[in-house]
C-alpha cells in the first residue's frame, strides 16, 4: 500500500508528487495519457508566462521541468490508466480502480485531473475523420507544420485567436471563419489579427470538405454563411478546428466516494485542498475555493497544500508543512550534480 495515490499527472499532480515525497511519503501517479504533463501537451510551442519566476519559455521546456521535478523522488508511474472510482474502505484505507482492471490501494488519495479528460470537439461532418491523419486538426503541436500553407481555423474562441495570432506570421495565408456575428474571445485579438494580415469571416461555418485526388487530404473546404445560405469554396493546405473541449467528470461524477461539488463540476475545496471527504484532497483546476486563482502557479500551491494536508491525515502529529530548502538533507546530493554544472558552464 501507498501513502498517496495521484490521479493525474499534469502540473499540479506533479507538484503534488514531489512535495509529497519532500514530506517522505510514498507515492503512486496514475496517468489517462501515455505520458506525464497533462493538458500542457495540448500547446507544446505555447510562451508560459504565468509561473511565478520563471522567464517566459515555450511550454514544451516547462513540462520537461515540471516532470523532472515530479520524479525526483521515484514514484510509481501508471500511465495510459483510466481511473473510474475510487472507494474508501476505512480511514486510511482507500482504493483506486481503473478501466483496464487495475487496483491501487493508498491511505490517501490526491485528486488532480485538471479539467477532467479533454478531448476536443470534433466536427461533425460525414467523412471527417478520414482527414485527421493528414490535414484536419484539433491541436496544433508544431508552427513549422503550417510554414507557407494556406490554413483555415473554425473558432473564435481565445484557443482559434491565439493559434491564428501564433500561424499568421509563417503561414502563406491565413483565414478565420466562426458562426457568430463576433469573437468571443478577447475583443482587443480582433485589431492584432487584422494587422497579422488574417482574413476573418463571421457568420461562417464548414459545410463541406472536399478531398485531393487520393481522398487522404483536404484540398478544399466549402463555407457556407449562416446568413443567407451562400457558398463559398476555399483552397487550403490545412484546415485547424477550435470549437472546444467535451470535459469529461465521469470519475467524480461516479465514484463510490461522494464528493461535494462546484457547478455541478469542480471538486469543492474546503477553504484549501481539502475535499469533502477526509483522506481525499484535490488540487489544480478540478479544485475551487474562494481563494482559487486559476493560473499554473496555483496549481503549484494546492498540490504542496494537498501534500501537506495529506501528511498530517496519516500522521497527524506531523509538522503542518515541509522544508524546502537547500540545506534539506534529501536534496544534498541533487544540490552537488547541479553546482557542478553550474561551475563547468561559468
Amino acid at each position: 500500500m501507498k501513502d498517496i495515490t495521484i490521479i493525474g499527472g499534469g502540473p499540479a499532480g506533479m507538484f503534488a508528487s514531489f512535495y509529497s515525497g519532500l514530506r517522505g511519503m510514498s507515492v503512486r501517479i496514475v496517468e489517462f495519457q501515455d505520458k506525464l504533463g497533462g493538458k500542457m501537451h495540448v500547446y507544446p510551442e505555447k510562451i508560459i508566462w504565468d509561473i511565478g519566476g520563471v522567464a517566459p519559455k515555450p511550454c514544451y521546456e516547462v513540462i520537461q521541468d515540471i516532470v523532472a521535478q515530479g520524479l525526483h523522488f521515484s514514484p510509481e508511474v501508471k500511465l495510459n490508466e483510466r481511473v473510474i472510482d475510487i472507494k474508501k474502505l476505512e480511514e486510511q484505507h482507500f482504493v483506486v480502480e481503473t478501466e483496464s482492471g487495475e487496483v491501487f490501494h493508498s491511505k490517501a488519495v490526491i485528486i488532480a485531473v485538471g479539467g477532467g479528460i479533454i478531448k476536443p470537439m470534433t466536427l461533425d461532418i460525414e467523412g471527417a475523420a478520414r482527414y485527421e491523419v493528414a490535414n484536419l486538426n484539433y491541436v496544433v503541436q508544431s508552427v513549422q507544420k503550417y510554414k507557407d500553407k494556406h490554413v483555415l481555423i473554425s473558432g473564435a474562441g481565445n484557443a482559434a485567436l491565439d493559434w491564428a495570432a501564433d500561424l499568421a506570421p509563417h503561414a502563406k495565408s491565413l483565414t478565420l471563419c466562426y458562426r457568430k456575428d463576433e469573437i468571443s474571445g478577447h475583443e482587443h485579438m480582433k485589431d492584432e489579427l487584422a494587422a497579422l494580415g488574417v482574413v476573418e469571416k463571421k457568420l461562417t461555418a464548414i459545410k463541406q470538405l472536399v478531398g485531393d485526388e487520393c481522398g487522404k487530404k483536404i484540398k478544399e473546404v466549402v463555407l457556407v454563411s449562416t446568413e443567407d445560405g451562400t457558398e463559398e469554396v476555399l483552397a487550403v493546405d490545412e484546415v485547424i478546428i477550435s470549437h472546444g473541449f467535451n470535459r469529461d467528470s465521469a470519475l467524480v461524477d461516479n465514484a463510490t466516494v461522494r464528493l461535494a461539488r462546484h457547478d455541478d463540476f469542480y471538486i469543492q475545496g474546503q477553504g484549501n485542498a481539502r475535499s469533502s471527504v477526509d483522506g481525499i484532497f484535490a488540487c489544480g483546476d478540478i479544485l475551487k475555493h474562494e481563494a482559487k486563482v486559476h493560473l499554473i502557479a496555483s496549481a503549484f500551491n494546492d498540490g504542496a497544500n494537498a501534500a501537506n494536508l495529506a501528511k498530517k491525515y496519516i500522521e497527524p502529529e506531523a509538522y503542518d508543512n515541509g522544508r524546502v530548502s537547500s540545506h534539506n538533507e534529501v536534496f544534498k546530493e541533487k544540490n552537488k550534480e547541479v553546482l557542478k554544472k553550474y561551475l563547468v558552464n561559468a
